[in-house]
């Protein structure tokens, strides 16, 4: 029988959030480990499978191709806890998942590649990337207080794309001490993923 086939580079918290809905939902897939580094998005046989050249892309069971880790995780978690019931409550999530790519991703996830993987310092553009990454922690951080997760009282898919970066933006150089209730959800979130924090790097 097909399953689901999970294109992905284990060093993008983008790839990564699609795995982790498969893990705790319990979808069986296979993962195809696709370097964004060693350019293996951009060959003639990726792009002929995904003509964006990006990962993560999922080839569903019947043999449909989706791209873009939210809409890949929605798709997944349709009709499951992870996606509240109450509309509000999934507009909230909704409202969450749509800052997470715009305000988020762009700063935390891009600083922790030229830190990381780049080897960038100093940079004029890196600097104001520490600020706006800064901001958003500090919204995150204003968020959690006095709330165990980011809609209601339970896992999210709000969490699970938030958690994705941020449990590695001290690779990008951001003190996460300066957020304790930040630091308090990953740690929730990792228990609830059953992720190993040891191996957020």
């Amino acid at each position: 029988m097909s399953k689901l086939t999970i294109y992905g580079d284990t060093i993008s918290g983008n790839c990564l959030k699609a795995k982790w809905v498969a893990e705790r939902l319990r979808i069986p897939f296979d993962w195809k480990e696709t370097s964004v580094v060693a350019g293996e998005t951009r060959t003639p046989a990726f792009l002929a499978l995904n003509p964006w050249g990006q990962v993560p892309f999922v080839v569903l069971a019947d043999g449909r191709g989706l791209a873009q880790s939210n809409a890949i995780m929605l798709h997944l978690a349709e009709g499951s806890a992870l996606i509240p019931g109450d509309a509000y409550d999934r507009a909230k999530m909704f409202e969450w998942l749509f800052w997470e790519q715009y305000s988020h991703e762009p700063t935390i996830a891009v600083r922790r590649f030229r830190v990381t993987f780049q080897r960038l310092r100093g940079d004029e553009r890196d600097r104001e990337l520490e600020t706006r990454g800064n901001a958003a922690l500090k919204r995150m951080d204003e968020a959690l207080a006095g709330r165990r997760y980011f809609v209601g009282d339970a896992l999210t898919l709000a969490d699970i794309a938030l958690v994705a970066y941020t449990r590695w933006a001290g690779d990008g150089d951001y003190d996460l001490a300066a957020f304790p209730h930040v630091g308090s959800w990953i740690a929730r979130v990792e228990g609830d993923l059953g992720l190993r924090a040891e191996d957020a790097r």
